[in-house]
């Protein structure tokens, strides 16, 4: 069944270009699409025009009927008074209603009301109440907000009084309370931690719903999507994998057309020496040879069929490094920092030496842009201090990235930051980074995040440094900037401090781990993948042993159905126990066969008619638990 069907779609915003041109694609019930494209390709356009908030200049969009579709890139407006629980309860309108009606009827049937209609009616509301979990709301609640860490103390809060990334938080978790049958999730991960990211991998993993991605995040997409559609040119191109077969495909694909291409022109070539030899003999009186060019000069425009395959250009520039004297690069001594009753971190002694490359971790809201702006020097602690090494120049981009002149252009800003640079010599710079024509004399007011920071990195690219400090380097940008600013830091010898939540940037450069919980910083001195592995089997030890039960010395009291009951229970345990080891098998087979299209889109339908039989059984075993406690 199709749930989403999208044929010839035109959207221009100017008449010039075309963001979209001819568009067309249809997705599947239950497929996990990725969608890609670099930014201002129009995917969240697309996935505008799929909500109805913008209408297309040509082409058609057809939802199936009776599905519902949220989409996370728009945060509704709330009443001024609600609260974060307010919004993440509004989520159970339709089980509200049905419990209002439910209410009334019970009242009715108090009152004396025996009309088989009304039992009818109220069984019928209660079955469906049942079916939508309305008894148990705030189990889910619970569970989605500490999935996605929004802490009770955030949920008594004023929705309006939050901040963008936290707003986008909550209308994740409203969303996902609701029943929804298509998910659309525009970058998703972009305002999430560590911990809710992987939350949120295992959650839409179970849904069986229909999911439409769009992200920049390479390890997010791998484990959620298993086909990528990109928006290139205003239309589509199809990959049957992961973002780790696209990008392999991509890459064969680039090669197969380069092979056609070179080979064609080969001919070309040579067709037009013949042609240019006819005409030469034409000229010394062989009219018949003139005829016989003519024929071939049509013959070489009809085999003029392949385009050359072409590549997005790259930026292009490396931070200017800067040679380091010394054996420490950053003390830190006992420092601590509060803001009003809420203690962020205490009494913290830390040291750095040249050439080392820390990720600083930690859950939203635990302190770490506070602490590098401490390091930084633009906050200053409650207690401590904070020493650089006498031979460290240090650079910083910010994660909110703010220029003190908004209203001036790029071409300006440029100028005005580095007193000796000529209008020329700017707008090469800045054509290095991908500004170019028109666009450097747009004010910086109008850039979007990606945006910023590339201009940001120009600047800073241009002195010469040996400690960089980065936060969320790689937000807003899209995964060709990412691969870029990755090159630069892997070319960059200094010293290297970073905030990222991006798990493949922190998996690369990350040599030591800094961890940023409970007012402290735990310091591991591995790399990501052996810090997630201590992790592991720390949660793993943390977990108490299950106290033994005290033997029950009561006579057995259960009857044949219970006993009954308990053996279908136990049929059913190992029935589940045997569909997550195929689930598994099938994840490592998928993972071994990723560039193989065919065997990995045989290997995707087993998977999902496993997941669809083990949800099954999963609910068989919730029924026989009930019907266990009830006998």
């Amino acid at each position: 069944m199709i749930d989403i069907g999208v044929t010839g779609l035109v959207k221009s915003f100017d008449l010039e270009k075309k963001i979209l041109n001819g568009l067309t694609f249809q997705v599947d019930t239950g497929e996990r699409v990725g969608l890609l494209g670099r930014n201002g390709a129009g995917k969240t356009t697309l996935f505008r025009i799929l909500t109805g908030e913008l209408h297309p200049d040509e082409g058609e969009v057809v939802i199936a009927a009776d599905r519902r579709l949220g989409l996370i890139s728009q945060i509704p407006v709330y009443p001024a008074g609600d609260t974060v629980e307010d919004v993440l309860q509004s989520a159970f309108a339709r089980t509200a209603a049905l419990k209002e009606e439910m209410d009334a009827l019970a009242q009715r049937m108090a009152e004396g009301d025996s009309d088989p209609r009304t039992l009818k009616r109220y069984g019928d509301l209660t079955a469906r109440f049942e079916d939508l979990g309305g008894y148990d709301t705030e189990t889910a609640v619970n569970k989605v907000a500490n999935g996605l860490s929004i802490t009770a103390d955030m949920r008594r809060r004023l929705f309006a009084e939050l901040s963008g990334g936290e707003k986008t938080r909550v209308n994740l978790g409203r969303l996902i309370l609701e029943d929804t049958d298509i998910l659309l999730l525009d970058e998703p991960t972009n305002h999430l931690d560590l911990q809710a990211t992987e939350w949120l991998e295992e959650y839409l993993n179970r849904f069986r719903g229909t999911v439409v991605i769009i992200s920049h995040d390479r390890y997010f997409l791998d484990r959620t999507v298993g086909r990528i559609i990109e928006i290139e040119d205003g239309k589509a191109s199809f990959y049957s994998g992961n973002y780790s077969f696209y990008v392999i495909e991509k890459e064969r694909r680039y090669q197969e057309q380069l092979r056609q291409y070179l080979k064609e022109q080969a001919k070309i070539q040579q067709l037009e020496q013949a042609v240019e030899r006819q005409k030469t003999w034409a000229l010394m009186g062989n009219d018949h040879t003139f005829r016989r060019a003519v024929s071939m000069e049509k013959r070489i425009e009809r085999m003029r069929t392949v385009s050359k395959p072409t590549r997005a250009k790259k930026m292009d520039a490396r931070f200017a490094s800067r040679e380091f004297r010394g054996d420490e690069v950053l003390q830190i001594r006992g420092i601590s920092k509060s803001f009003g009753s809420r203690k962020l971190f205490e009494d913290i002694y830390l040291r750095v030496g040249g050439g080392e490359r820390i990720a600083l971790l930690g859950e939203n809201g635990t302190g770490k842009t506070t602490l590098l702006n401490i390091i930084t020097g633009a906050e200053k602690p409650d207690g401590g201090s904070v020493r650089q090494g006498p031979s460290v120049r240090s650079a910083y981009l910010e994660q909110m990235i703010r220029f003190d002149h908004p209203e001036r252009s790029l071409v300006d800003t440029m100028i005005y930051e580095k007193r000796n640079m000529t209008a020329q010599s700017a707008r090469n710079r800045l054509a290095a980074y991908q500004f170019q024509g028109e666009d450097v004399f747009k004010s910086v007011g109008v850039l979007s995040g990606g945006e910023l920071s590339r201009l940001r990195l120009c600047l800073l690219m241009d002195e010469e440094i040996n400690f960089l400090i980065l936060d969320e380097p790689t937000n807003h940008m899209d995964i060709d900037s990412r691969e870029w600013i990755e090159e630069a830091v892997e070319a960059f010898d200094g010293t290297l401090l970073f905030v990222s939540h991006d798990r493949y940037f922190i998996n690369r450069f990350a040599t030591r781990i800094w961890e940023l919980s409970e007012g402290t910083i735990h310091d591991y001195p591995m790399g990501f993948a052996e810090y997630r592995s201590v992790k592991s089997e720390e949660r793993r030890q943390a977990i108490p042993a299950a106290t033994p039960k005290k033997a029950d010395s009561r006579p057995v009291r259960g009857n044949r159905v219970q006993q009954a009951l308990k053996k279908q229970l136990t049929i059913c345990e190992s029935a589940i126990a045997r569909l997550e080891e195929q689930c598994a098998a099938l994840d490592a087979e998928m993972e071994a066969h990723g560039s193989d299209a065919g065997k990995l889109a045989e290997l995707y339908d087993r998977k999902q008619e496993t997941e669809a039989r083990l949800e099954e059984e999963m609910t068989r075993w919730e029924e026989l638990s009930v019907q266990i406690e009830e006998a």
